[in-house]
């Protein structure tokens, strides 16, 4: 179990808040979200000191089995590597496992700032920067696409901000496995470093705006609105964004942060923010394949993919 300095999510067992869920209270809480038009399951879970790896291939083979036609992004590289301990098993085979029992791509949280200045002052028990672009790397060959992100606005320069980008850059290079990339705004609530000021909006956009200018071989930037804030989001489709994630059915990590954000948006409100922006709204599966709906029911979400974001256990 990691203690984060820069996490509101993480608790520890005998922690006020600290839940860990049965497998059919996932099965059921994920059956809920395909009931609101869930076309992807975002499963973090943190680390957990008790439960086994096997409980969580029996989550992904659950959901896999009851809903198949859902994607299953699963498992951040920090959680892979700790599963890949409690195992005793390679990281590959940790990989190859969570592939078979339906694991579909990876989500790209944890990278937070690779370099390792930053890594000893925010997050120093969880991998390293190095680490963190070795597991994406094999999952890549494994055929398991990922996404990316930058943790911005804590202890980092401008300057550890660039050398992120460029490690990602350079791994996409050499595998191409990266869907997106997502610049993650730090919120700094109920966290050990609450003293430091939120990130601006101007600082947002001037992110997002580099990130587009640099990563020039990612073919998505995506602006998370849950962070964001829907408005800001929106501005950032003329800075360099494409994407503004889904309607997202239920969100914990930054909420417990302190984002005063909903956790959830409609389709015409995403379509209404995207067009004012001068924009065609476009939904579109994790994958980025274009969703036609005419062949699917229950329509709920415009420019990104509808989104069941699960917690597993509520600690990382």
């Amino acid at each position: 179990m990691a203690h984060c300095k820069l996490c509101a999510f993480g608790r520890s067992p005998d922690a006020p808040g600290a839940y860990t869920f049965a497998l059919e209270e996932m099965y059921q809480r994920a059956a809920q979200g395909v009931a609101e038009g869930a076309t992807e399951f975002h499963i973090v879970g943190g680390l957990h000191p008790d439960l086994p790896f096997d409980y969580f291939l029996e989550l992904i083979r659950g959901l896999k089995q009851r809903f198949p036609q859902v994607h299953l992004k699963a498992f951040t590289m920090v959680e892979v590597h700790y599963f890949s301990r409690l195992a005793k098993i390679s990281i590959r085979e940790t990989l190859l496992k969570m592939k078979e029992a339906g694991v579909d791509s990876l989500p790209g949280g944890g990278a937070e700032v690779f370099h390792p200045r930053v890594r000893r002052l925010i997050c120093d028990h969880k991998v390293s920067g190095r680490m963190w672009l070795s597991i994406a790397r094999t999952a890549h060959e494994l055929g398991l696409r990922s996404n990316a992100t930058l943790l911005y606005g804590h202890v980092e320069t401008l300057e550890e901000r660039v050398d992120h980008l460029l490690h990602l850059r350079e791994l996409q290079d050499q595998t191409h496995g990266f869907g997106a990339f997502i610049p993650l705004e730090f919120h700094p609530a109920n966290t050990a470093l609450a003293h430091l000021p939120r990130p601006t909006g101007f600082d947002a956009l001037k992110t997002i705006a580099v990130s587009r200018l640099l990563l020039d071989n990612f073919d998505h930037i995506k602006a998370y609105w849950v962070m964001l804030t829907p408005r800001i989001a929106q501005i950032a489709l003329g800075f360099g964004a494409d994407d503004l994630d889904g309607t997202v059915v239920e969100e914990k990590i930054y909420h417990d942060a302190g984002a005063t954000t909903p956790e959830h948006l409609t389709r015409p409100e995403l379509e209404r923010l995207i067009r004012a922006a001068g924009r065609v709204p476009v939904e579109r599966d994790t994958l980025y394949n274009r969703i036609d709906r005419t062949e699917i029911p229950s329509p709920t979400l415009a420019g990104g993919a509808n989104v069941w974001r699960a917690s597993g256990a509520g600690r990382e």
